[in-house]
């Protein structure tokens, strides 16, 4: 499929989840043709937060997604380096930065540069590259915590397509699609961000 084709495969996925109609997926059946090859139809950079399930979200059997899973959905080196493998080695046409409603990530961010709170560990990293996505939206008038969500996937999507020179050439070529979506937890409902 090429990207277009697999954004709606994804975007009906959402509806039939949404609807309750989703397909009957035999995880049992599928195992032992898996385990010889994966031939995902896209890759996932989601939140790790354990109520977003990009699987389940867009109505996908296993090895349908490749999915990368960090808290704020940031591309950190090594998501950035799994992507790489799924667009160079699995071929996946479609990139999807999964963000979601009612972020603890962005929450957290939101809370450093308004606050000036501190967190232990190595938090401060992680929310430092969400923090961006706050100073961009501080100053609208509409609600922070909703553009400061939305802001950091159209950054995280942005960072991804200029900063992987393998990411960068398929999207050049036209083989590769990057866009990012917004999960809205109380409905199930993913809506792309531009």
């Amino acid at each position: 499929m090429n990207p277009d084709e697999v954004l709606e495969t994804l975007r009906a996925g959402n509806e039939r989840y949404l609807s309750g109609k989703t397909h009957k997926h035999d995880f049992h059946a599928d195992r032992a043709e898996l385990a010889q090859s994966q031939h995902p139809i896209a890759a996932v950079l989601s939140c790790s937060d354990s109520r977003v399930v990009p699987q389940f979200a867009f109505d996908q059997g296993s090895g349908k997604l490749f999915v990368v899973r960090v808290a704020g959905n940031i591309a950190t080196s090594y998501g950035i380096a799994s992507l790489e493998y799924a667009v160079e080695y699995l071929q996946t046409p479609l990139i999807y930065v999964l963000g979601h409603t009612s972020c603890g990530a962005v929450d957290a961010a939101i809370k450093v540069v308004k606050d000036g709170a501190e967190f232990p560990g190595e938090l401060p990293g992680l929310v430092a590259s969400i923090a961006r996505a706050v100073h961009i939206t501080e100053t609208k008038t509409e609600d922070l915590f909703v553009n400061a969500v939305r802001e950091n996937v159209r950054l995280t999507v942005t960072n991804l397509s200029k900063t992987s020179e393998i990411i960068q050439s398929r999207i050049q070529s036209g083989k590769l699609l990057v866009v990012g979506g917004i999960y809205e937890l109380a409905s199930g409902k993913v809506s792309l961000v531009s």
